[in-house]
């Protein structure tokens, strides 16, 4: 099955400052919104390599770099952001998704 979702990466980075908007009420309060994002879709897409035995090439989504606000500091913080669209149940859903967040952490 051929997955492209390029198009939704491309519209979240457009809309993230309403998606963080929409997920957390006070994300004015919360974020630096101002401060522009960053996104690390390369760095995460090493994290995550194809397999030697699969010729399928394996998508990454997105990994964003945002600023929080905290007492009139600017604190640097990561926040993953996985939207997976499919159109299949996928039985290993929530292990694939636990190991992402393993490398992940470790890697940050």
């Amino acid at each position: 099955m051929k997955r492209d979702d390029s198009l939704w990466k491309a519209i979240l980075e457009d809309v993230f400052d309403d998606f963080l908007r929409f997920f957390y009420p006070k994300a004015e309060e919360l974020f630096l919104l101002n401060r522009g994002f960053d996104y690390l879709d390369k760095e995460l897409e090493q994290l995550f390599p194809p397999e030697q035995d699969s010729y399928q090439p394996r998508y990454v989504d997105k990994l964003v770099k945002v600023y929080t606000r905290q007492h009139d500091q600017v604190q640097e913080q990561w926040i993953l952001i996985h939207i997976e669209v499919q159109g299949y149940k996928d039985p290993n859903f929530a292990e694939r998704m636990f190991q992402y967040y393993c490398l992940i952490y470790r890697w940050s």
